[in-house]
């Protein structure tokens, strides 16, 4: 994440991370029933509209295939969407705070969630990531890891250590943002990220710090001289009509990158990292050693991605 030597104003007048529309694919673990109290304490800070959805894989049953009529597999696969309706509206009920529209759908999830957010133009989506280091469960072709690398809008990712107010249904405070770390390289995915962080600090009233990373090893004598043009790149992301406020920190850190990353958001106990993506296939299988991976798979907390 090296600086460029004059970075452009990232955060104008005016610029915004509307969030009208939420998506939260549930499976009724323990990560799905985090991400659906972060989804709704979004939705609340937004007032925006919340879908929840399960996803009927018929695959994972594969008794059915051995019906012994086209009219007995039928009423199989029927009786499965029932059930899960049912389940869904139970999830819904004990979670209780704001009452989403709930979504059963009979397909392949990674397709459906896409497919489903594409349809109704979502604006984030908010799943939960399943084990004690992220994606350690999450190999090739699992669900969240395909969302992640082909959704069109944001993606928030939850794990299910995430921090939460510790009150089942809770409707004021569901989940703590009082903290954001958002990581910039001065591109233009940045832009994106810095304004998502922006506008979830507006909505939470919580502080951010906007961080660059210079992962390369200056020699000693350029050190204070990288450092120092950083932090002047990192303040020229605010425009002179519109300046910092108060609840804004800017750091420059020296390091590989998604190790840096990590240890400062542990340093200043983030409730949340957000960082950008290049593009829709930017997680494709190349890149799976990124920052933005290792940070999804190692953080401490959420972390959302905004993609370009």
């Amino acid at each position: 994440m090296d600086p460029v030597k004059n970075a452009e104003t990232l955060v104008g007048a005016g610029t915004g991370a509307p969030i009208e529309r939420i998506l939260c694919p549930v499976d009724f673990s323990k990560a799905s029933v985090k991400a659906y109290r972060y989804a709704q304490s979004i939705a609340g800070r937004y007032r925006a509209t919340l879908l929840v959805q399960y996803v009927v894989e018929l695959w994972q049953y594969p008794s059915g295939d051995f019906s012994f009529s086209p009219e007995a597999y039928e009423d199989f696969r029927r009786t499965l969407i029932v059930n899960a309706e049912k389940e869904l509206q139970q999830f819904v009920n004990k979670s209780g705070g704001l009452q989403p529209e709930c979504i059963v759908q009979e397909s392949m999830a990674a397709d459906a969630i896409l497919s489903l957010a594409q349809a109704r133009a979502i604006s984030l989506i908010v799943m939960g990531t399943h084990g004690r280091r992220g994606f350690d469960r999450l190999m090739l072709g699992s669900v969240t890891e395909h969302v992640l690398r082909h959704a069109s809008c944001p993606v928030l990712t939850v794990r299910e250590t995430a921090p939460d107010s510790g009150t089942q249904g809770a409707t004021d405070e569901p989940v703590p943002i009082r903290r954001i770390l958002c990581c910039v390289d001065f591109s233009a995915h940045s832009k994106r990220a810095l304004e998502y962080a922006l506008s979830a600090a507006e909505a939470y009233d919580a502080e951010v710090t906007v961080l660059h990373v210079l992962d390369h090893e200056p020699d000693s004598a350029d050190v204070g001289k990288e450092t120092a043009a950083a932090m002047e790149n990192l303040e020229k992301l605010f425009p002179p009509a519109a300046p910092r406020s108060t609840k804004t920190h800017l750091e420059v850190r020296l390091g590989k990158a998604y190790q840096a990353i990590l240890k400062f958001a542990s340093e200043m106990q983030a409730d949340l990292v957000v960082t950008g993506v290049r593009g829709r296939n930017s997680m494709d299988l190349e890149v799976f050693g990124s920052t933005t991976y290792r940070v999804i798979q190692l953080g401490p907390g959420p972390v959302l991605t905004v993609p370009i």
